[in-house]
């Protein structure tokens, strides 16, 4: 069956979270999309769950795999996916009800390779507040959404940056940072590019060579991903030392992806995301001294 959208879930130990994303997917206003769920080596009831909601629609696909880590899943749900365009839930995060419809009627509207929008930022910060007072998790409340404005490019480099608030272009319609999941994409685009693996911060270099295989973008200043601050997540439940290690890993395979690109793109690219990832590499390098 064809669908207009794949969402590609890798699960690892999640089972407290799992059933609030799989939710969210059934409580999208579009309804031509696919799920795939892709168990890496869960020790607890998440392949379970998965199971479960299989049974329950048919639009989730579940994988079971040894566990071989986010880049594996990642790799192997896009591999399944047969949607003309792809997303990415993690699946301690949520979607809000009309991610996809806004998404697949900005792309289909404008042609685009991408659609990129932000994440619920005052969700986030709320529930860190929230948890570092042992206090229970901030329900969401979500903003219905008719016509919305978006800006669209045939140039994402003249828009994407790492930086939180870019001096050189409007902030409003910034792709701001390198996770794969605050976009939708093309798949026949992104399946060509396999997230490497056995690195953490794997996001980075894939996200970098994305950018150099997007044609038409169109950009989206909407809040329409929930990011969850997970304490067991690798950014909060891991030491400096750890993730100085494993960004230099990163930032040295995202390297390679630009030694041959095009001059003004790799300007743009190691201005906009290499220097904000080499001050955050020397940052981490100094806390883990």
């Amino acid at each position: 069956m064809a669908y207009d959208i794949s969402v590609i879930i890798p699960i690892y130990n999640v089972e407290k979270y799992l059933r609030r994303a799989l939710e969210s997917l059934l409580k999208q206003t579009l309804s031509s999309w696919e799920a795939v769920l892709v168990d890496d080596g869960s020790t607890d009831r998440c392949g379970k769950i998965a199971d479960e909601y299989a049974r329950r629609d048919s639009r989730f696909k579940v994988l079971h795999q040894a566990n071989q880590g986010v880049s594996k899943a990642r790799n192997a749900g896009m591999a399944q996916a047969v949607g003309k365009y792809l997303l990415f839930l993690d699946p301690d995060d949520f979607l809000h009800p009309q991610l996809m419809e806004l998404c697949l009627r900005t792309a289909e509207a404008e042609d685009a390779d991408m659609v990129a929008f932000t994440y619920h930022h005052p969700y986030r910060t709320i529930n860190k507040i929230r948890h570092f007072l042992h206090l229970p998790d901030s329900k969401p409340r979500f903003k219905t959404y008719g016509d919305v404005k978006y800006v669209t490019t045939d140039n994402i480099f003249d828009y994407a940056t790492e930086y939180s608030h870019p001096k050189d272009i409007s902030s409003r319609w910034a792709v701001k940072h390198c996770q794969p999941c605050f976009k939708m994409y093309r798949r026949e685009i992104v399946s060509k590019i396999p997230f490497i693996e056995g690195i953490r911060f794997e996001d980075f270099p894939w996200w970098s060579e994305v950018l150099l295989h997007v044609g038409r973008c169109a950009i989206l200043n909407l809040p329409l991903y929930y990011y969850y601050p997970n304490p067991k997540s690798y950014l909060l439940s891991s030491d400096s030392k750890q993730q100085a290690h494993h960004l230099a890993q990163s930032i040295e395979a995202a390297k390679r992806a630009y030694e041959d690109a095009p001059a003004e793109k790799k300007r743009l690219w190691e201005s906009r995301f290499l220097t904000p990832f080499l001050h955050y590499l020397e940052k981490k390098n100094r806390q883990g001294t």
